[in-house]
């Protein structure tokens, strides 16, 4: 900002203007905690036959090491639509002997916030040994691995991998939320088996009418979804 000459003015905030001012905070906030699942939204493991729920985020494995805001439960909500075309993806894949395993669905949009108030911290680095080795945490947004309005939030988009009947995931080269290079769908050093599991995972969920995304090959959104422009915040609970 350039300088001025002019003397700054004093602004009087009147004590009536200060509590309006409180009170309109306080019902914001308590609009926000009471905001409920909108109808359009499911449970996806009433729908998806065989799905196995590990919503990393309602607990402690993952990059931060803890719950984060928003979740209350480790539940799997999405659009109907979304929870249909995945019910359309664990039917083709029974055949091969497999089913689907989903780490995150539905994100409030209070979790993206809490994942900035994280990034924000730089003394906490407890769980970079597992999740981001060798990328430096102040990058992860940079690098697109955390967007802090995901389209999580809007309920069509899904953190899914392959699992065999008998529980055991198939090689994708890394885990969930491993932020390297080695995650990238189309990076071939993972190995040919590796390599061929997030081809196969890409395919059958392309066919459903889910789009991947370059840097995550664990990450599909709905490329019709219903709510392009929303970002939600209920609590999954």
């Amino acid at each position: 900002m350039q300088g001025s000459d002019r003397k700054p003015s004093l602004t009087i905030i009147s004590p009536f203007a200060i509590r309006y001012s409180l009170l309109a905070v306080l019902v914001f906030c308590s609009q926000a905690a009471a905001q409920q699942r909108p109808a359009a939204f499911v449970d996806a493991a009433t729908m998806v036959p065989g799905l196995i729920v590990d919503m990393r985020y309602a607990g402690t494995d993952n990059f931060v090491g803890r719950p984060i805001d928003g979740y209350a439960a480790p539940r799997c909500l999405l659009t109907h639509v979304a929870a249909a075309a995945l019910a359309a993806v664990a039917a083709d894949i029974k055949s091969r002997g497999l089913v689907l395993k989903v780490f995150d669905c539905y994100r409030p949009a209070r979790a993206g916030a809490d994942f900035l108030r994280w990034l924000h911290d730089p003394d906490d680095q407890k769980m970079k040994a597992e999740f981001y080795p060798d990328v430096d945490k102040r990058a992860l947004v940079r690098d697109g691995y955390i967007i802090p309005r995901s389209a999580h939030s809007r309920g069509s988009a899904v953190d899914v991998t392959l699992v065999k009947a008998d529980g055991h995931e198939l090689d994708m080269g890394t885990p969930f939320d491993f932020f390297s290079l080695k995650s990238w769908p189309g990076n071939p050093a993972v190995g040919a088996t590796a390599y061929a599991n997030r081809d196969m995972l890409a395919g059958v969920m392309a066919e459903q009418g889910f789009r991947p995304y370059n840097r995550e090959w664990w990450y599909f959104s709905l490329r019709r979804e219903p709510f392009p422009q929303t970002y939600f915040d209920f609590v999954v609970k």
